[in-house]
């Protein structure tokens, strides 16, 4: 399969039919597929060959969709970059991959000089945002105005499709190489279930565009032919003023937004029954949100997709009928359609059912490797089977439940603490707002397990509280020994919290600079 085919398809089927939403501008299959093979055009004739990489560091809009379809329609390889990135690391994604051309908004215009200074093979800036182009850089709108419609290359299969850089959680990113058939393998098997996506649905992207998890929603979309609302970035009332005007359907968020828009004083006053599908993950989710956003979307079914990049990026999926199941509401689902899931040990024999390894998958939407990087290829592809570095185990009934990173695990006085587990027990007081659970040194207990909170507005508790508040839901060794209270955590451009930068403070020049 090519990702391109699903444009022909909807100028065939429903030419009339708005395909894109951004604002007040909206677009229909037609005009969209005519724009996305002007740009194609455009792109080759600005000296693009097959195999070559585009990147683009923007926020999301429907520009952004059309530079997902036209990079493959003209032959070349799709390089999303991470909005929060700091330039040096943007310079690094774009140096490693030889990226020469760039697509770039209103936002992120102003780095351009400093970029191109750095980089030699960024021989192209494209202005994607609104206005005129800054100098030196090529409006988005001319190219497509004076581009020749190109034949759509359609590649696909084994083809690239993209590198997406991982989000920097895990230390110095790294270019997962993704292909048409991982992506279209992992966005058909979600869509098998029945219940990943409505056909011919809304679907809003809120969560960053650059993100694979979009990607993946954004891939379903097209496959069942779904009207694509998009805004520019995820705010709480932007996102509840979208479901609102726009009727959406469907849509992917992390739990921290999903958290933020139940948390928003008048979320009661929007009309959210349009929804039919809230798809969440990336990251865990407490049992307390979960339960009050399923209040605040009463008529959405629930969708846990847990997964990585280099799984394109789904492995297993928790469906709605599963939540309404108390036991399995901390569980990642079971392995999804397309997708082979087991829990192994450190020599890669698969562990007893109830017993705690680390996660390995395999299919079609595992990964061929990372971008110029064949050794840690290797390392993570053994034996054919992608290695998540996610420690977890699996019940008789084949459900996966994720206790945490491997090398987040806390060993505190000889036992294991999954860090996943003390935040889910802190997330259930009622003063408590957001948590990351870390460990740090300790001269007595080699790590101690150390808890980051953020309160609620207007409400307050103490250290000792919030201790004795977990007594009840934890064993004494889990308990958190120390407790700091912050403004907020710091977060990922995929709102992950990177527990990388919560550590530093303590672990400054050890070994365990990990996230």
């Amino acid at each position: 399969m090519y990702l391109t085919q699903t444009v022909h398809q909807a100028v065939q089927q429903t030419p009339a039919t708005p395909m894109t939403v951004h604002g007040d501008r909206v677009r229909t299959a037609a005009e969209s597929a005519d724009r996305v093979a002007r740009l194609a055009g455009a792109f080759r004739s600005l000296g693009v060959n097959p195999g070559d990489r585009i990147g683009a560091l923007a926020m999301n809009s429907d520009r952004y969709h059309e530079y997902l379809l036209a990079t493959p329609w003209a032959g070349a390889v799709v390089l999303p970059l991470n909005v929060r990135w700091s330039p040096a690391e943007i310079v690094h994604a774009l140096r490693e991959s030889a990226t020469g051309v760039l697509l770039v908004d209103d936002t992120f215009a102003p780095l351009v000089p400093s970029l191109r200074a750095e980089l030699d093979d960024l021989a192209t800036v494209i202005f994607c945002g609104d206005g005129d182009p800054p100098q030196g850089m090529i409006g988005y709108e001319r190219l497509i105005e004076d581009g020749m419609p190109a034949e759509d290359a359609r590649r696909g299969g084994d083809d690239l499709f993209g590198i997406f850089y991982t989000g920097g959680t895990t230390g110095h990113p790294k270019g997962v190489m993704l292909t048409h058939r991982n992506l279209a393998a992992s966005a058909l098997g979600s869509l098998a279930t029945g219940q990943f996506l409505t056909p011919r649905g809304r679907l809003l992207h809120a969560a960053p565009m650059f993100h694979l998890a979009d990607i993946a929603a954004w891939t379903a979309g097209m496959i069942v032919g779904s009207t694509h609302v998009i805004i520019p970035a995820f705010t709480p009332a932007g996102a509840l003023e979208a479901i609102q005007r726009h009727r959406v359907t469907d849509t992917l968020w992390v739990p921290t937004m999903i958290q933020l828009a139940i948390d928003h004083p008048d979320v009661l006053s929007y009309d959210l029954s349009s929804v039919e599908h809230l798809v969440y993950g990336a990251s865990p989710i407490s049992e307390a949100v979960l339960e009050r956003a399923r209040v605040v979307f009463s008529r959405a079914g629930f969708v846990q997709a847990y997964g990585m990049t280099e799984l394109s990026p789904i492995a297993t999926l928790l469906l709605p009928a599963d939540h309404d199941d108390p036991a399995l509401r901390r569980a990642a689902g079971r392995a999804a359609p397309h997708s082979e899931v087991r829990v192994v040990d450190a020599h890669g024999a698969e562990v007893p059912r109830g017993t705690v390894g680390e996660i390995v998958v395999r299919g079609d939407h595992v990964t061929p490797g990372y971008w110029r990087r064949e050794e840690e290829t290797a390392a993570a592809l053994r034996g054919g089977w992608m290695h998540t570095g996610d420690g977890g185990y699996m019940d008789e009934r084949g459900y996966v439940f994720v206790v945490d990173r491997i090398k987040d695990m806390i060993v505190s006085g000889g036992e294991n603490v999954y860090s996943a587990e003390v935040e889910n027990a802190l997330a259930k007081h009622p003063a408590v707002a957001a948590c990351a659970v870390i460990g740090v040194p300790d001269e007595r207990w080699g790590e101690r397990v150390h808890a980051v909170v953020v309160l609620r507005p207007g409400l307050a508790a103490t250290e000792e509280e919030l201790r004795e508040f977990c007594r009840d839901r934890i064993a004494a060794y889990k308990l958190p020994r120390s407790v700091a209270f912050a403004g907020e955590l710091p977060l990922s451009g995929a709102g992950k919290i990177l527990k990388r930068e919560l550590r530093r403070r303590y672990w400054s020049g050890g070994a365990r600079q990990v996230s």
